[in-house]
Parts: structure tokens; C-alpha cells; sequence
């Protein structure tokens, strides 16, 4: 049976963090997939970059929505993303996580009874000042198929009243990311070289939430505690573009002196840099999930997590200041031994069979017909 030429499945997507969670998804829905980039990321460096190589195809762009307010985001993609479906509507909607461009991707195939996929269902921060806790709620609300990455997902939707028929516990697609996109240990001990590090023996470091960067104070006591820990061991620090753009307009330049301050990576060179490191420090949420594949320790610096998960073992939550160092300082004490004892632990997010059961559960909500009158079209490359 051959897949409709004129029927898709849309991947709506809009940022770096996406590109790489839904690249296997992608691959294995082949000529099936119409993908959809909001320029929610609107640096080349965030998410051009990327589309070569993680092997995808060059999506549709909508213009006028990276860089704006979040509700001039969400309108304009909105618009953009109503007008192209009407032209051409998808057999189903793909969207992931709880960024604006999910949102946008939900909300229209809601608007136009598309059905509404929706890759890592259930995360809860309980935390309102979030705009991604308001973002996945509504999601969730509106999605006809919830891909849970953890049977703790799966019970905050099933307490929050979601029908146990709509949700499945898939694990997270983050875990084959890593395994396909980290390079191999020769290659890690090159890239280390060129930067004049030692494995296990640096920090990494990423910072770019708003609650970290948009104030002034806030930002300055992250990177003092960074700059403090540079002085024990080397901090690598891959600058975010609206990092480098809050530093600069705060003046808080001097903070970056002592701090191994380098460009946005590709994603398998921050893969080595992690790997190799001896501790992450980071306010990103995809991290929290990739140093559990990796075996690494992290401080997460942030007032509240969507990913408990990782805390059991692998991470430590922080709010801005003196914890940062406290807890990087307690978890660099454990030395090799508290590195071998993570390396030797499974991932609480799944066996890196994510997108394959994802793609087999987007093609049982293909409409029947859409590929002929023996049932749904076979999306699964080969």
C-alpha cells in the first residue's frame, strides 16, 4: 500500500530542543512527514544548523514569529499555521513538549478536528509563574492521543481526569537522541583536547531561562557562583544568544573572565562535552533528561522542575546563589566513584524505543481511507 502523496502527518516544531526530540520520529514517518518550523528559534545557530546534522528535511518556515512577545508568538504562528492547513490539511498533527510552537501546532488542529498527537504528555511543574506549565496543560487538554514518557506522566494525566484510553507511556524519544548523536570516545577525547580539557575533570555549564537572565541580580549571582567554581575546576560555558545579549546589557562582562565561554554547539559536540564532564550546571530541562542517558551528575538551577524523575538519582534542584556552588561542590566530593555508581544506572526515561511506538500509534489515528479502503496508511519507514 502506498502512503496518499497529498496527505500528511504535520510535525509542528519550532526550536532546538525539538529538532533533536523528534529527528527519529521524523525519520521513521519518511515521506509521510510535512514538517512545519514556527522560527520559533530564530538564530541560525540554534536551529539551522541543526536540520544537517540531525538528517531531517527542509521544513515549511513561517516568518514574522521568532523574537516576539509570546502571544505575538502564538497569534502569528496561529494565523500562519490555520491558513496552511486549510490549504492543505494534514491526516494528523504532531506536536512536542510544551513550547510555543506546540501550542500553536495544538490549538489550530483543535480548531480544525485534526487529530492532535502529543509527544511527551504529562509533565507538571505545578508551578503557574511557568509559561510552559500553562502551554502543556492546554495541550494535554486538547490532544486525541497523550504520549507519556514515564508511568509517573501517565498518573498526573489520568489524576488530572484525562481518559486512560488516550494516554500511552512510550518513554522519552531524548534517550535515542543521545545514544544516536553522541560521538564515540575518540572523537570525545579530540574535541576535548582542542579546548584544553580533561575528562571528568570541568564543569558545563548552560544558562538561558528567562527566571535566570531577565534579571539583572539574578543573572549576576549564576555567573558569580559559576566564576567561583572556575577557580577549583575549568566551567565550560556554551553561550546562549539571549544570554550573551542579557550580559551585555547589564554589563556583566568581567563575570565571564575566568569562564571557558564558547558558541552555541552542534548537538553532538554539547553530547561529548557533557559525556566527558565531571558535572553539569544547568537551568535546561532537556538536560535534566540527557545527563540521566549519559551517567552524569547536575545541578539544576532552577525554582522548580517538570522532571522529577531525574532527581532521584542523577540531579539536584537549586534556586539562584550560594546552593549552586554548595551542591556542585557536595556532588564534584563524590568523585570517580559517584560517577562510575550514575554510569551504571538506566535512565528513567525509557529503552530508546520512544518514536518507534510513537510512530505506530500515529498510525492507528490516521483516518481510514487515507491511503485506500484497506485502512490506515503504513508510516513507518523502513
Amino acid at each position: 500500500m502506498t502512503f496518499s502523496a497529498d496527505r500528511k502527518v504535520a510535525v509542528v516544531l519550532g526550536t532546538r530542543p525539538e529538532l533533536v526530540k523528534l529527528a527519529e520520529l521524523i525519520r521513521l514517518l519518511g515521506p509521510a512527514a510535512r514538517v512545519v518550523h514556527t522560527g520559533q528559534h530564530y538564530d541560525d545557530a540554534l536551529s539551522g544548523a541543526f536540520l544537517d546534522e540531525l538528517g531531517l528535511p527542509e521544513p515549511e518556515y513561517l516568518t514574522g514569529v521568532g523574537g516576539r512577545p509570546r502571544a505575538v508568538q502564538v497569534g502569528s504562528a496561529l494565523a500562519a499555521l490555520d491558513g496552511l492547513f486549510a490549504a492543505d490539511p494534514p491526516l494528523a498533527v504532531v506536536v512536542q513538549g510544551d513550547t510555543n510552537a506546540a501550542l500553536s501546532g495544538a490549538l489550530v488542529a483543535n480548531a480544525r478536528s485534526i487529530p492532535l498527537i502529543h509527544v511527551e504528555a504529562g509533565l507538571r511543574s505545578h508551578d503557574r509563574s511557568m509559561p510552559e506549565e500553562h502551554n502543556r496543560v492546554v495541550i494535554d487538554r486538547l490532544a486525541d492521543v497523550l504520549c507519556a514518557a514515564t508511568p509517573e506522566n501517565r498518573a498526573l494525566l489520568l489524576a488530572e481526569g484525562v481518559a486512560d484510553e488516550r494516554i500511552e507511556v512510550t518513554g522519552n524519544t531524548v534517550v535515542e537522541a543521545v545514544r544516536d548523536h553522541l560521538p564515540p570516545a575518540r572523537e570525545r577525547a579530540r574535541l576535548l583536547g582542542g579546548l584544553g580539557l580533561t575528562a571528568d575533570a570541568y564543569v558545563l555549564a548552560t544558562v538561558h531561562r528567562p527566571e535566570n537572565t531577565d534579571d539583572p541580580a539574578v543573572l549576576a549571582a549564576v555567573l558569580g557562583e559559576l566564576a567561583a567554581l572556575s577557580r577549583t575546576l575549568p566551567v565550560v560555558l556554551p553561550l546562549h544568544p539571549r544570554t550573551r545579549t542579557r550580559i551585555d546589557a547589564a554589563g556583566l562582562r568581567p563575570l565571564l573572565d575566568g569562564l571557558t565561554v564558547i558558541d552555541p554547539t552542534s548537538y553532538g559536540t554539547f553530547l561529548a562535552l557533557a559525556r566527558e564532564a565531571a558535572l553539569l550546571v544547568s537551568d535546561s530541562g532537556g538536560v535534566q533528561e540527557e545527563a540521566t542517558v549519559l551517567g552524569r551528575p547536575l545541578v539544576v538551577v532552577r525554582r522548580s522542575t517538570e522532571r522529577p524523575e531525574a532527581f532521584a538519582d542523577f540531579a539536584e534542584l537549586v534556586a539562584p546563589g550560594p546552593g549552586i556552588g554548595e551542591a556542585a561542590r557536595r556532588r564534584l566530593a563524590e568523585g570517580p566513584d559517584g560517577l562510575r555508581r550514575l554510569a551504571a544506572l538506566p535512565s528513567p526515561y525509557g529503552d530508546g524505543s520512544a518514536s518507534r511506538r510513537i510512530a505506530e500509534l500515529i498510525a492507528g489515528v490516521v483516518p481510514r481511507g487515507a491511503a485506500g479502503a484497506a485502512g490506515p496508511a503504513p508510516l513507518l519507514a523502513a
